[in-house]
């Protein structure tokens, strides 16, 4: 153990401190009576750049859930459970979020890579089956899992630094999450995307009230509701990934943005389009959507789902019918194999779920993903305390019967009234999400200086914020 000031703070990235001064001096002092000169100040930084780089190198073994590396310029995450599917589980996301924060405020890091093991996946989803027994006994991972992931969605969509997913592979639910809201998105001919979870009595959540309806037309809402899968190119050209790269050439390109140096966002979008542009792959195949635009748009922009099922079967038309007869989740977990081997109607769907998922997407289009992500948590925590979500369990991963018993069993069993208290506030017990800006005037040599720092603890009350940063005050916004 090392025992040095203040080892044990610099060590716990959740509790570390970011200073930025104006001048030349400056004062930390828990007191306040005593202070640290420039050279000690950059003494400790460099400190904690050291003791977060050993950490790191603990994290690196092959056996590991996540491997987190420093590599030249870059961070790079690496989801390492391909049995599993890379699947995030509350370990995973407990050492992902700091390593991002750390290496956010890191002036030696210029830019975060993630990326799967395995060859199958980039990350198939959440850990279900692990919440669903938690959820059972009533433990308290139910609570903890989905704040977990959701600050790190949240982490991602905020970080400063540029944000690189290569999603090569399965990339649904939680391995979405983990993309989606970066900088970057680089997708292959391997990538399989979907949003499929109202076959289980969930909702498309990690930020998909958010970047869903944000996309062309009325598709997101489509493939919110139907779980529709998108493979390769097709997942570019919705909107999901920003680039699209042959699956053999990742590692050049990691390769080649490791060796940037001090690179900006331009000069790796440059690097990337540069790769984007040599690809050839599924060139000249048309998007799987594209003859369907004009249908999506009409047919999924009713107001509830009542509506939508009646447009679709008032419609008639091949593909309308074909929506009726949509493949579900089982996909998912089970490998990827083809939508017509597995055909299951939009009934199969959890009636809650699809209601639940379309107020969400409605709401959420107008909503900054910090809003979408505190509906979510309140949304989460009803689907937890229901039924639809361990019978879609059940039905698709644990018995696989493929048979869910839905309670309600039909959509106009569920109530306005219902929908609405899922969506109501959570009081205390709502997600907490805004980073805390704290400002601390400091006296040093007759001179009055003004320090800036963030807490990574969010939604810490005022007296725990003067308990862990030596009496600063906050006039920042608690949300």
């Amino acid at each position: 153990m090392l025992l040095l000031p203040h080892a044990a703070l610099l060590a716990s990235p959740a509790k570390e401190l970011h200073l930025q001064m104006p001048s030349d001096h400056a004062a930390l002092s828990r007191t306040g009576s005593s202070s640290l000169s420039l050279f000690r100040l950059r003494a400790l930084n460099r400190l904690q750049v050291i003791l977060q780089h050993l950490k790191m190198s603990k994290q690196t073994d092959s056996a590991a859930e996540v491997l987190l590396e420093k590599k030249g310029g870059a961070g790079i995450i690496t989801l390492n459970r391909p049995k599993a599917l890379n699947a995030l589980n509350l370990s995973m996301i407990k050492k992902i979020y700091p390593q991002i924060k750390t290496w956010e405020q890191d002036p030696e890091t210029f830019l975060i890579i993630i990326k799967g093991t395995g060859g199958k996946a980039f990350c198939a989803g959440g850990d279900i089956r692990a919440i669903t027994e938690a959820g059972k006994v009533g433990d308290k991972l139910i609570q903890d899992f989905f704040i977990g992931e959701y600050r790190l969605n949240n982490a991602i969509g905020t970080c400063k630094k540029p944000y690189v997913a290569l999603i090569d592979g399965i990339t649904m639910g939680g391995g979405v999450g983990v993309s989606v809201h970066g900088h970057f998105r680089v997708a292959t001919e391997k990538t399989v995307f979907a949003m499929p979870e109202t076959a289980i009595g969930l909702f498309p959540d990690v930020g998909g009230g958010y970047f869903l309806p944000r996309l062309s037309g009325k598709i997101g809402y489509y493939l919110a509701l139907t779980g529709c899968r998108l493979k390769g190119r097709d997942v570019l050209r919705v909107g999901i990934a920003t680039h699209f790269v042959e699956s053999e050439k990742l590692p050049a390109l990691e390769k080649d943005l490791i060796a940037l140096k001090s690179p900006s966002k331009e000069k790796i979008a440059d690097l990337l389009n540069s790769y984007h542009m040599k690809c050839t792959i599924d060139q000249e195949k048309e998007f799987a959507l594209d003859e369907h635009k004009e249908k999506i748009n009409s047919l999924f922009s009713a107001d509830s789902m009542e509506e939508i099922v009646k447009k679709l079967k008032q419609d008639g038309s091949p593909f309308a019918m074909k929506q009726l007869e949509i493949s579900s989740l089982h996909i998912v977990w089970s490998l990827p194999m083809m939508v017509k081997q597995r055909l299951e109607t939009l009934n199969k769907m959890s009636p809650t779920s699809l209601k639940l998922t379309l107020r969400q997407l409605r709401e959420g289009a107008s909503m900054s993903l910090q809003e979408v992500l505190r509906m979510e948590y309140r949304l989460s925590q009803a689907c937890m305390k229901g039924h639809d979500f361990y019978e879609g369990v059940r039905a698709v991963l644990i018995d696989k019967d493929q048979s869910p018993k839905w309670k309600p069993a039909a959509l106009e069993e569920v109530s306005d009234e219902f929908v609405d208290n899922c969506f109501k506030p959570l009081g205390n017990d709502d997600l907490k999400l805004s980073q805390v800006h704290i400002l601390a005037f400091l006296k040093t040599r007759g001179r009055k200086l003004l320090l800036k720092c963030h807490s990574q603890q969010w939604g810490m009350k005022k007296s725990e914020l003067q308990q862990n940063h030596y009496g600063v005050f906050s006039v920042g916004q608690f949300l």
